[in-house]
């Protein structure tokens, strides 16, 4: 797979376009996710034509339409920052980007819970940063995250599995919209969607069953809006517990008995916290090679991001 390209507030990559001049580099942004991923950096301030060093800004008013103000000399410079938002989204929409990651906090770039001030100068973390905003409206069906959530482990898979998977995502659809290669792609797919939501999953194989009866173009908008609530869910342990037991049936006339309470002891340690999900996966995978099963070969699940990022490593 080419490398994913993710749109990110330059500030994260190390570049000094802070209000003071400074920046916010992010070392796992770039060191570690960014061996896998091109870098489309975004300042809203600076390319909306503030300077550096510049005054500070807050959000206020309502949180719903709020108002982007200078901090010392009260200047709104809301009206500047939505026209060229406007015309930066436009430009965002030809770099094929498989999500954002934002800087928390910021006016500008905030993901959730920004501080926004009101009629009495009273901050309550209800904003969501002007350009960030308009970019989640812009594009609905692509992961976001903000930095300082990343650290988190379980958000960090998350958002991480979603950008690898909306990268297969585009390049299954810039293949050519095809029903027939659709029911590939979501056969692929079956096992993540389940330890995701097995509601969801239940529901893409309805649509994908009954795909004969739409036009392509409404079953796919359908299937990657469902696809996109699925994996937004996070992938408990008990969910992945059931996908674990679901694989281990799988080689019933293959696995020893031996093998067969081997597996299924390790899968319950790892369900009473014992083991990280790693080691029930490394020895399914084990399996999927030593028997040779074609169908678990193409599960996305059991291989559905660079093991280098050991995402799959925390207990």
């Amino acid at each position: 797979m080419e490398k994913i390209r993710l749109g990110v507030s330059a500030c994260l990559l190390g570049q000094p376009v802070r209000y003071d001049g400074s920046h916010k580099h992010d070392r796992y942004i770039t060191d570690i996710l960014g061996v896998y991923v091109d870098y489309v950096p975004v300042c809203p301030e600076v390319e909306c034509g503030m300077g550096i060093p510049r005054e500070s800004m807050h959000l206020e008013g309502d949180p719903e339409n709020p108002r982007l103000i200078t901090t010392r000399t009260r200047r709104d410079v809301t009206d500047q920052m939505l026209r060229w938002a406007e015309k930066r989204l436009e430009e965002l929409k030809a770099e094929n980007l498989c999500g954002f990651i934002f800087k928390s906090n910021s006016p500008s770039s905030g993901m959730e819970r920004v501080k926004i001030f009101d009629a009495k100068g009273m901050p309550q973390k209800k904003g969501v940063g002007i350009f960030a905003g308009l970019f989640m409206k812009a594009f609905p069906h692509l992961p976001v995250e903000e930095e300082g959530r990343l650290h988190d482990e379980v958000l960090r898979e998350n958002f991480i599995e979603r950008i690898f998977q909306r990268k297969r995502w585009d390049d299954h659809v810039r293949g050519g919209k095809d029903l027939g290669r659709l029911v590939q792609f979501h056969t692929d797919h079956k096992l993540l969607y389940m330890a995701h939501s097995p509601k969801h999953h239940r529901e893409l194989g309805k649509l994908v069953a009954e795909g004969k009866t739409l036009p392509l173009d409404t079953l796919y908008r359908r299937y990657e809006d469902i696809m996109t609530e699925a994996l937004k869910l996070k992938a408990t342990v008990k969910k992945n517990t059931n996908v674990l037991f679901h694989l281990m049936g799988y080689f019933k006339k293959e696995l020893s008995p031996s093998e067969k309470e081997e597996l299924r002891e390790i899968i319950e340690a790892y369900y009473r916290g014992h083991y990280p999900l790693i080691v029930p996966i490394t020895l399914i995978n084990h399996y999927v090679r030593k028997y040779d099963q074609p169908y678990l070969k193409r599960q996305v699940y059991l291989n559905p991001h660079p093991v280098e990022l050991k995402l799959r490593n925390h207990a």
